[in-house]
């Protein structure tokens, strides 16, 4: 059964922005590794290591051929409060994601056209008692190899409000906590990226761009509880996400220039 429609207030396109760490931070947290790829050896002392608010402080290990970050993202567990009380446990999953399929928009002239294509967003979901972190495998992290890249796409949490929702069949349901369908954001990730969303953050599935499938390595509780273990909403027509060029992945070097600026 197709989960209920939530009508946007009105259309929107969204341009997508380089995953950082303080952009997505309302959102959850952007796994980033925090030291440039080029370094091949501890810095020493460690407090010549480059400061981040948003990554713990590294001590050595490993026999100091390491840092360890810890903790790098939050596993958050709060099935306890849950209506159920079923018990919840940790699950390590993977999600092998295709590339998706993107749309040209109506409009504009033939060379507008070739230039953009979009993603209709039509289904955001959320995991009220859980974090969900996405760790992808196999996928290059260098601008120099753009053809595969991915997006996330969440949209901010109503929580304490309530919206309108109308089934298949035609029957109104209320969702407790909607999506703000006015504000959501889309994040384009590289490979040597992943991300946590928060407990309760609406987001889209995984959304993979350009030729490859991404392997997504996934870490988070369950309980066995459909609604308490997933929420979903389709989206009405009208959101969509713009990707520059045919393919989508042409200009992913521009992102990247942009991100290294952040």
């Amino acid at each position: 059964m197709a989960p209920p429609t939530l009508q946007p207030p009105s259309h929107a396109t969204l341009k997508p922005t380089p995953l950082t760490r303080p952009s997505f931070s309302p959102f959850g947290t952007a796994i980033i590794p925090p030291l440039p790829r080029t370094l091949t050896t501890p810095p020493i002392p460690l407090s010549s290591h480059p400061r981040d608010t948003h990554v713990p402080e590294p001590v050595a290990a490993n026999q100091l051929s390491a840092l360890k970050y810890s903790p790098i993202s939050p596993l958050t567990d709060t099935y306890g409060t849950s209506k159920s009380g079923v018990p919840s446990e940790g699950r390590l999953s993977m999600f092998s994601c295709f590339p998706r399929t993107l749309r040209k928009p109506a409009g504009g002239n033939e060379g507008e056209k070739k230039e953009r294509s979009v993603f209709d967003i039509r289904i955001l979901e959320r995991h009220p008692y859980t974090t969900q972190t996405f760790s992808p495998l196999g996928l290059s992290a260098s601008e120099s190899n753009p053809e595969t890249y991915f997006l996330v796409i969440v949209a901010p949490t109503l929580k304490g409000q309530t919206a309108i929702a109308t089934t298949e069949s035609g029957e109104k349901v209320t969702i407790q906590d909607p999506p703000d369908l006015g504000n959501v954001k889309a994040f384009v990730a590289r490979g040597d990226q992943a991300v946590t969303y928060g407990a309760g953050t609406w987001h889209a599935p995984m959304v993979v761009l350009g030729k490859s499938r991404v392997d997504f390595l996934v870490v988070q509780f369950v309980n066995g509880v459909g609604e308490e273990d997933c929420q979903e909403v389709s989206v009405g027509e009208g959101v969509v996400v713009q990707v520059e060029g045919q393919g989508g992945c042409e200009n992913f070097g521009l992102w990247e220039k942009k991100r290294a600026k952040l």
